[in-house]
């Protein structure tokens, strides 16, 4: 009898314990509060690189076909060349401008007179182009792996910090005695937050990161395609001269 009175009034005072997000993360221990500050910045981070990510592929998809609607209107490519700035503002009109640059230096040299030239020229251009889309596709995939890495890592570190609850429940039962949930339920409630703060930071970088990757593979697709085409219009020039 007299124990019961006794967890029923340990059970009491468990009620007035700061169950709120807030009171958990200044009631936990400081490993776990370690464990929690990580996976905020993680997720903070992790939405700012998506929402960065997504406002620029739509941004280069819109400017990529204003490029191609200007560069298959039938106008001349040297005029396009001419209009176009020295420091292109999209990947594909850094392709066209990297290959036209070549081939502008080739042809003040003189250097499309005969076969051997030409053929010369023409495994410049492409490899020219071919550089260029490696480095403007390295720009854009730029932070993909930390999507990554907080995607398959932020659970764990979330498990780091509900093991450590536990240990931190399991720590005041055996210093107070007592199995009450007084004693259980701060440990317990820290640990659980660790875990849901872990997949909070985890589940966007996963999907973000999957919806971002087929993104960026479909642009890489567009921009080899356009590199392909415009190879072969110069290459198709080179044999008429």
């Amino acid at each position: 009898m007299q124990n019961d009175a006794v967890d029923s009034l340990a059970l009491g005072g468990s009620l007035n314990y700061d169950l709120s997000i807030w009171g958990l993360f200044f009631e936990a221990d400081p490993i776990v509060k370690i464990v929690l500050l990580i996976l905020v910045l993680a997720s903070f981070w992790t939405w700012a690189i998506i929402f960065e990510k997504v406002f620029r592929m739509r941004r280069l998809r819109t400017r990529a076909v204003d490029f191609e609607e200007a560069f298959w209107s039938g106008g001349s490519l040297e005029d396009l060349y001419e209009r176009m700035d020295r420091v292109p503002p999209d990947p594909m009109a850094s392709l066209f401008v990297s290959a036209m640059r070549e081939w502008r230096r080739s042809a003040s040299r003189g250097a499309d007179g005969n076969d051997h030239a030409k053929a010369s020229l023409k495994q410049r251009i492409d490899r020219v182009m071919q550089v260029t889309l490696g480095r403007e596709m390295d720009r854009l995939e730029r932070h993909m792996v930390f999507l990554a890495s907080v995607g398959s890592a932020a659970p764990f570190i979330g498990l780091f910090g509900t093991v450590w609850g536990i240990m931190n429940a399991f720590t005041s039962i055996a210093a107070s005695e007592s199995t009450s949930l007084a004693v259980v339920a701060p440990g317990i409630a820290e640990a659980l937050f660790a875990t849901a703060l872990g997949l909070v930071a985890a589940i966007p970088a996963v999907i973000g990161f999957n919806k971002l990757a087929n993104d960026l593979g479909r642009y890489a697709g567009r921009l080899e395609a356009f590199a392909g085409e415009f190879g072969a219009i110069l290459s198709r020039q080179l044999d008429e001269k």
